[in-house]
């Protein structure tokens, strides 16, 4: 006899985290959702999980064909071997005889007790230790009304109960009615679920509405369906991943930007550069990541608005060979589809190149890009408070890229992220003496003093330069400078001396 405390783990990367650990033994589950969601590929995993393990497995099918299970299976490179029995349930050749039916009886009253008969049938013969019944609609239509359904399911859960297996029931949601009896009566309920948004792949998601006696991860978790079957990635909570690291101040590898950022980046920080289009805002996340390599740390980029063989040529007109660093096994890039991508394995992505990879800087170029993954504004906000706390907390320095609207004059942000970094680097185009200029500032470090200067920078063939802080100016930054000090040196003029 199994240990009854011990868990029956799923098989499904990602559920049993979520699960504490998987379902309680000798238990009845219900596993709900609508046609096309993964239950069946969810309970296909679960069956091979324990045949890995040794345990006898039976799936009794009301709905589909033992081949078309054994397709399923193979298209997902599943192998089903000997301790899994397929059991086909079909209606008794004398129920399907128009002259053997009985005329006084409803025939639902026979066939509901035969198919339940058969079921008990299939299980004394395997006796397994994991059951799968799909699905609880057919059962429901030869129930025909509430409280038969309720007694056979109370029937079943007794009969399975005794016998010390664990079973997931399959429910498909397709009855008229919403019918929440099961929930009353299964020790257990996942929930499966797919939004299809305005563009882009469709969307999937689970939910743990029900886990008697246990704790579990609560709230909707991104999963998806690929070859090999479903992956769930379990919702982010910083909070569960403290760890101890020296917050000291690391170099950006240029004495002026250190300077304008009070000696340059604290560790396990997050810093959010911010500016209209074309101004810089990669570049300055690339010095980063440069720097981060040149001191003898990994990095990992994640790009979603740039083609990578663009950004490699970009970047290595300005001396940094990303393509090299890739090669070297030191930096790890990657392009990203925000079409295709759900945030819950945005998230999981980033995670692993931190715990996997130990990447100690991390780029995300850029946080529009990342938006668009998940059009809701308040989940962005929590997605990323949380993905940055969690990167905080691994000692991992954190560099964000958000696109303004517009060139010059007021300009807004797609999404106000601001008050979530440590540190915010704010960059502007300003005009002065007919030429289209750049320039830096810090508006915010929340770990230490900063200058409250602004720089003009410049960006050729050496890479980023800084210049030393422009005066007699107002209004930079709102990109329409006034000259405020006598006539003298115009802004021009002094460009060679200041850089």
């Amino acid at each position: 006899m199994r240990d009854i405390l011990s868990k029956a783990t799923t098989g499904v990367e990602g559920l049993d985290d979520i699960l504490s650990g998987g379902l309680s033994r000798r238990h009845v589950f219900l596993l709900e959702g609508s046609p096309g969601t993964g239950k069946t590929t969810v309970s296909l995993q679960f069956l091979i999980e324990g045949a890995m393990r040794g345990e006898k497995c039976l799936y009794i099918s009301l709905s589909e064909s033992e081949e078309e299970l054994r397709d399923s299976a193979a298209s997902h490179n599943m192998v089903l071997n000997e301790n899994i029995e397929i059991f086909e349930l079909v209606p008794p050749e004398s129920l399907l005889d128009s002259d053997q039916q009985q005329s006084l009886l409803y025939s639902s009253d026979l066939e509901l007790g035969e198919t339940t008969k058969l079921i008990f049938s299939a299980f004394e013969r395997v006796k397994p230790d994991r059951v799968v019944i799909d699905s609880l609609s057919e059962i429901r239509l030869l129930a025909q009304s509430s409280l038969r359904y309720r007694r056979q399911i109370l029937a079943l859960k007794h009969y399975f109960s005794r016998s010390g297996a664990t079973v997931l029931l399959l429910d498909d949601l397709t009855a008229d009615v919403l019918d929440k009896t099961v929930h009353s009566v299964v020790h257990g309920v996942i929930h499966l679920e797919e939004l299809s948004p305005n563009y882009g792949s469709e969307r999937r998601r689970v939910r743990i509405l029900k886990y008697r006696g246990q704790a579990y991860r609560g709230g909707y978790h991104d999963f998806v369906i690929r070859t090999g079957g479903v992956a769930v990635f379990p919702r982010l909570r910083a909070i569960e991943h403290k760890t101890s690291f020296k917050r000291d101040i690391l170099s950006t590898g240029i004495e002026r930007l250190d300077g304008l950022l009070g000696g340059g980046i604290n560790r396990g920080s997050s810093t959010l550069l911010i500016g209209p289009a074309g101004t810089g805002k990669s570049i300055f996340g690339f010095q980063f990541i440069d720097a981060a390599i040149k001191r003898g740390e990994k990095a990992a980029v994640f790009v979603f608005d740039e083609e990578l063989g663009l950004l490699f040529d970009r970047m290595r007109e300005i001396g940094i060979d990303l393509q090299k660093l890739r090669d070297e096994g030191l930096l790890h890039i990657e392009q990203l589809d925000a079409a295709e991508l759900s945030p819950g394995e945005f998230a999981q992505r980033v995670r692993e190149r931190v715990a996997t990879y130990d990447a100690k800087s991390v780029l995300i170029d850029s946080v529009n890009g990342y938006q668009a993954s998940m059009p809701e504004e308040n989940a962005l906000i929590l997605h990323m408070h949380e993905l940055l706390q969690f990167l905080n907390r691994q000692g991992a320095n954190t560099f964000l890229t958000v696109a303004q609207h517009g060139l010059v004059g007021d300009m807004k942000s797609p999404v106000d992220v601001t008050y979530l970094a440590d540190t915010v680097i704010l960059l502007r185009y300003f005009e002065a003496a007919g030429r289209v200029r750049r320039a830096v500032s810090v508006i915010k470090k929340r770990t230490g003093h900063h200058e409250d200067t602004i720089r003009e920078y410049k960006i050729d063939d050496r890479g980023l330069t800084l210049g030393e802080p422009v005066s007699g100016f107002q209004g930079v930054l709102r990109g329409v400078p006034v000259l405020t000090e006598p006539p003298g040196l115009a802004l021009s003029d002094r460009s060679s001396e200041n850089f």
